[in-house]
């Protein structure tokens, strides 16, 4: 009797258990710079579902930077784990390995869209323009010093110290943390951009991975300051400061013109054209990633897909587009919504 009793309450508990699963609300994890557009995607999918008389929960939406994102979305293949995971960046191969070796085989990538790594500052203060070389001497851990002709601890102070035509202001720069997208595609495409092929690095890192780390390094004495996986604080921080700069999303941008502005880099400053053209040079794309072996356990995630790629949203006159999304061409958004149409 007692061995049939605790068959059958833990059959129960169980069947609870997934009931609790499938009705919870779907869970996006990822990137700081894309969880406001997925914040409203969510409250756009909870009114249509609401117009169908469907109960359905919005979704939960959370910001952890896409490292610790993917992360979390690759922990377990079950419904308790995140549906979906935002992304600035593409998924690596080791992470689509920690989704395998936790049963996560099945992942689908959808490109919603582009963005532009802006570096910005409080719009009362004076207009500058910079390169990339005078950004790298700025932010770099590591810097040459002619006198010595070494590489040596960044020593800079001021802006006018690496260019005698830029103001004289000290270097206070606000950005991400290591497991921000974001600070991985700026390194990328501005730090390393620079800094891979000078000879002095390439002289005292011979090494590809070494030099590549070394290239990707920030420095560490204060001028430049992690803000969390939050674009709004950096914005907010900058606001309060003559001085600071901060980098974060277009669409951060997009949201606060009236007190933000951005820095033209290289002669180019970031706007829908310049980004969508590839002109402005820390352009990226940007990724949703779900899980398709969970479509059937949670049938609300194909609607809420459907919500993600539909016109309305993302494209040329989609909602998203008007809080700073870059939209996709007429052909890739097509072949978008073709291929995930086809995994549906």
């Amino acid at each position: 009797m007692l061995k049939k009793f605790l068959s059958t309450t833990f059959l129960f508990l169980l069947a609870t258990q997934n009931c609790s699963a499938k009705d919870r609300p779907l869970h996006i994890v990822g990137s700081s710079t894309i969880s406001p557009f997925m914040a409203a995607v969510s409250e756009e999918f909870s009114r249509s579902q609401d117009l169908k008389n469907l109960r359905t929960k919005t979704p939960l939406v959370e910001s952890t930077g896409s490292s610790n994102g993917f992360k979390t979305f690759c922990s377990a293949d079950n419904l308790d784990s995140p549906d979906f995971i935002d992304a600035s960046r593409p998924i690596k191969e080791e992470e689509e390995e920690n989704c395998s070796n936790n049963g996560v085989k099945q992942l689908v990538e959808i490109k919603i869209g582009y963005d532009g790594i802006v570096v910005g500052n409080f719009i009362k203060n004076k207009k500058i323009k910079l390169t990339k070389e005078q950004i790298f001497l700025a932010l770099a851990e590591k810097v040459y010093d002619k006198k010595s002709k070494k590489l040596v601890n960044n020593f800079y102070q001021t802006w006018d110290q690496i260019d005698a035509s830029l103001p004289k202001r000290k270097i206070l720069v606000y950005g991400p943390p290591l497991t921000s997208g974001t600070r991985e595609v700026f390194a990328d495409l501005m730090l390393e951009e620079v800094c891979f092929r000078k000879k002095e690095f390439v002289e005292n890192y011979p090494d590809y991975l070494s030099r590549k780390k070394q290239c990707h390094s920030f420095r560490k004495d204060g001028k430049f300051i992690e803000s969390g996986e939050n674009d709004q604080a950096i914005i907010d921080k900058i606001k309060n400061d003559p001085d600071a700069f901060g980098i974060f999303g277009f669409n951060f941008l997009i949201e606060n013109k009236q007190t933000i502005q951005a820095v033209e880099i290289d002669g180019v400053t970031p706007s829908y054209e310049n980004i969508a053209s590839k002109r402005y040079k820390l352009s990226r794309p940007l990724f949703v990633y779900f899980k398709k072996d969970n479509l059937n356990s949670r049938p609300q995630m194909r609607d809420f897909i459907l919500e993600i790629i539909s016109e309305e949203t993302i494209g040329k006159k989609g909602y998203l587009v008007n809080n700073g999304l870059v939209p996709l061409s007429d052909a890739e958004l097509h072949d978008v919504r073709q291929g995930i149409l086809s995994q549906l």
